[in-house]
């Protein structure tokens, strides 16, 4: 029975291969894009698994929230000084370690080189991160001070075929030079993981930061990452809920122009298992770029609506054959065949076509897999079998997709009647409801492609507003060179600035704390007079060319002037209590953006010249609050993404430290950047060159935007793709069952063109009633979307108007040529047996 069943399957596809090629290639292009983002999402909802004792290893995150705006700075890092305080506090706790990230300069064999992605460790980092070493041992690698390991791309990078262990990499950062030890190699970690790191080096906290103690002992200073292991059988959620509690105990009072100030109440802790983190709550101040569960959602969901539309082709296209089959059935049932064998048999068919399309599906996956893992970052690879095989999914697919899309046929061609088929040569093609119900799987067919569409045209329409709005400052023609705060830097910076400036092409340098895309984030509270409690306020360090370097337009008052001692907000570093106290006492002065003008409560930017206000710029053993006059406000600038809320700024003129030098120029980019790479090598050739152009920063500020856009483009392709086929070969059988009606319509005198405009029209109308469908969902999801942009660009109908004008476009494509062809067949072809 199960051998007749398969021969009659073969021969009716081989009987009508038009049918079989579009079922066949529209249900392999729904199941390779299913099976690729499942891949993907597999990848996404699995990071961080391979990590051993996963399940009892956490990160400590800091939730910031402002009292005065409510925006939100949810950051993975938290302050060095609350390490203690968990392992005093909560005995279910086994362990902490703290992770500093670090750009040294790395001396070997007299040339440097720069370290990316290096973490400082102040303990024992594998007790708590088991990270796998591929050689050396976990309980000595990294032991003491001085010690360090390295990846294996990272050793292969530096060392080449030489044995690495044992031998000596000196690192010089803040201005110490000190030699390493390797002792031991980690395995590279895998792309699937929130961890991003080339060395580990052991080190010691007290020296490190001993210009700096407040880093150690302050819940202000959010830099690093802490991991806690919990002992076996403690419970995370008991120690969150009691963390509002330990900040009570922990964290100390402050007092800010006599006023009581506690760090912790605009912040909130919790203890995050490391698998949570990528797509957590937390994505600021992190090591590698997360997601969120709502875009993994959004393209299962998409993957599942493309898989739907080729089984709607399958259904469509099995009841508009129904009067190719109708005989078949009847004679069937006549000879003894009953219902449920029958519905084996075209369940069976449905089956074998999904297994012949899961085969191509299968072979496109392959095929495609490299490009959208370059594309995606990610390593995505697709194994049938073992832990991770795909081979139960797959066969449950084929299984799933040749069920549901051969159900409704199986049962609609088993219930026709042999003597109502047979009889005076009827058929039963035109059974009451089948017609119906292809118009609607049209409907929603072009509904989902409509949608696609309408969602990659506001999706690219905000990415180029993003890279192309005006943030408030002249893109074009900029480079940035980071890391000038090198003390190595210290005795020659003036001179490189100097020399930069004279450069043919250069027209201003300009240095700065805060430059473009820049990760830092220097707060301090500000006291307006009248107020009882401080406004957070970014503070940030310039010198007095920042602003005509960066085209930044002076709104009211004046800029910075080298020539009034006043401007000068220079302190010596490291800190000098005499100076300390001095600079408190006489005060500052600032230049404000428009942000900071409406957050202080002035109406307008001239209102805001000449007035003071207290800022927290110095301890409060120096006197805690310092005077500072405003005397310039500036437009606002967008730094960073426009995801990320405007920050209202205090610039105050600094002339030692920075960390960002921005250059102006003009000419071709690539010869200017060589000419300051020349002088740069020149004066300081023990310090790597790390310079960028500013477009190109941009660009990668929003490549993930970037990224989904192409990805919905590459969505609604494949659903218009998909919608097409079904579409041709539904108006295919729809021309060949009215072939008569055309003949005869042409006898009576009806023109070509009158019957292409009556088939095109039959199908024009569900892509029309489509659109009434996709316009207010998609509507709502990319209303939704954009509101996650500090900002954003208007909703307009066009993008709508353009997608339903494209579906209607390409729907009259595809079945116009056809429709043409069939309408200029001579009438004598259909009508000569009649």
């Amino acid at each position: 029975m199960w051998r007749n069943y398969l021969t009659v399957g073969l021969r009716s596809l081989l009987k009508s291969r038009t049918y079989a090629a579009i079922n066949i290639l529209g249900l392999a292009t729904g199941m390779a894009a299913c099976l690729i983002i499942l891949l993907f999402v597999r990848n996404e909802l699995t990071f961080d698994s391979w990590i051993p004792e996963v399940d009892r290893t956490f990160q400590f995150q800091t939730y910031y929230t402002d009292p005065h705006s409510g925006q939100q700075n949810n950051l993975q890092m938290a302050p060095y000084v609350a390490q203690a305080a968990l392992k005093k506090d909560f005995p279910q706790i086994a362990g902490t370690v703290h992770l500093l990230s670090a750009g040294p300069v790395a001396l070997r064999n007299g040339e440097a080189s720069e370290v990316e992605d290096m973490k400082y460790v102040d303990g024992p980092v594998f007790d708590i991160l088991d990270l796998p070493l591929a050689r050396g041992d976990p309980r000595t690698a990294l032991a003491k001070p001085g010690d360090l390991v390295l990846t294996q791309s990272e050793a292969r990078r530096r060392f080449g075929d030489q044995d690495p262990m044992g031998q000596t990499l000196t690192l010089i950062s803040r201005g110490m030079s000190i030699d390493y030890r390797i002792t031991g190699i980690i395995r590279d970690i895998p792309k699937a993981s929130h961890l991003k790191l080339t060395m580990l080096a052991r080190y010691d906290p007290a020296t490190y930061w001993a210009q700096i103690p407040d880093f150690l002992r302050q819940y202000g200073w959010q830099s690093g990452w802490i991991y806690a292991r919990l002992k076996p059988g403690a419970d995370v959620a008991a120690i969150n809920a009691q963390l509002p509690q330990w900040e009570k105990r922990n964290i100390p009072d402050q007092f800010f122009g006599g006023r009581r100030l506690n760090q912790g109440d605009d912040m909130d802790f919790a203890l995050v298992n490391v698998r949570d983190i990528h797509l957590g709550r937390a994505q600021n101040g992190s090591m590698t770029p997360g997601n969120d569960r709502g875009s993994i959602v959004t393209f299962a969901i998409v993957a599942l609506l493309i898989l739907g539309m080729a089984c709607v082709n399958f259904v469509n296209l099995a009841t508009a054959r129904a009067s190719q089959r109708a005989r078949e059935v009847a004679l069937r049932k006549v000879l003894g065949a009953n219902r449920r064998q029958l519905v084996l048999q075209f369940i069976g068919e449905s089956i074998l076509v999904s297994a012949v399309a899961m085969l191509v599906a299968l072979a496109l996956t392959e095929l495609l897999l490299p490009l959208v893992s370059r594309f995606l970052d990610a390593e995505l690879a697709l194994h049938y079998f073992g832990s991770g095989g795909l081979i139960l999914p797959i066969l449950g697919l084929v299984l799933f997709v040749g069920i549901a899309g051969g159900a409704y046929p199986a049962f609609y061609l088993s219930r026709f009647q042999p003597a109502r088929v047979l009889k005076a040569n009827k058929s039963a093609a035109d059974a009451e409801g089948s017609g119906r119900l292809r118009r609607a799987l049209v409907v929603a067919q072009f509904a989902v492609s409509i949608g696609l569409i309408i969602c990659t045209a506001v999706v690219y329409a905000q990415t180029l507003y993003a890279r192309n709005s005006d943030p408030g400052y002249r893109r074009e023609g900029l480079i940035q060179i980071s890391g000038i705060s090198r003390r190595q830097l210290d005795p020659v910076l003036d001179t490189i600035v100097g020399e930069i400036g004279k450069v043919d092409g250069v027209t201003a340098v300009g240095r700065t704390t805060i430059g473009i895309s820049t990760t830092n984030n220097t707060n301090s509270g500000i006291l307006v007079p009248g107020r009882d409690d401080p406004i957070n306020m970014g503070i940030y360090q310039i010198d007095t060319k920042f602003f005509d370097t960066m085209g930044i337009k002076l709104l009211a008052g004046r800029k910075f002037d080298i020539n009034r001692p006043i401007d000068d907000a220079t302190r010596p570093f490291p800190e000098d209590p005499a100076a300390e106290r001095a600079f408190a006492a006489r005060g500052a002065n600032a230049v404000i953006n428009e942000l900071a003008v409406k957050r202080l409560g002035f109406a307008s930017p001239q209102q805001a010249i000449g007035k003071q206000v207290r800022a927290g710029l110095v301890q409060d053993e120096f006197g805690g609050s310092v005077p500072v006059t405003i005397i310039g406000v500036v437009q606002d600038s967008r730094f960073r993404s426009i995801r990320d809320p405007m920050d209202p700024i205090f610039f105050f003129y600094d002339r030692e430290n920075h960390n960002e030098m921005l250059i102006r120029y003009h000419g071709n980019p690539a010869t200017v950047l060589a000419r300051i790479d020349a002088v740069w090598k020149r004066l300081a050739p023990d310090v790597p060159f790390t310079a960028r152009f500013g477009d190109d920063i941009v660009r990668e500020l929003y490549h993930a935007e970037q990224a989904r856009a192409q990805a919905f483009a590459a969505f609604a392709l494949l659903a218009v793709i998909v919608g097409c086929l079904g579409l041709f070969g539904l108006s295919a059988f729809t021309a060949q069952r009215r072939t008569k009606e055309i003949g005869i319509r042409k006898v009576l005198g009806a023109s070509t063109g009158r019957i292409v405009q009556l088939l095109v029209w039959q199908f024009s109308r569900p892509v029309l009633l489509a659109n009434l469908i996709a316009w207010p969902i998609a509507w709502w999801v990319m209303r939704d979307w954009l509101n996650g942009f500090d900002a954003r660009i208007a909703l307009t109908p066009l993008p709508f108007l353009l997608a339903g004008g494209l579906a209607l476009l390409i729907a009259v494509a595809t079945i116009g040529a056809h429709s043409f062809r069939v309408a200029r067949t001579n009438p004598i072809h259909a009508l000569r047996y009649e």
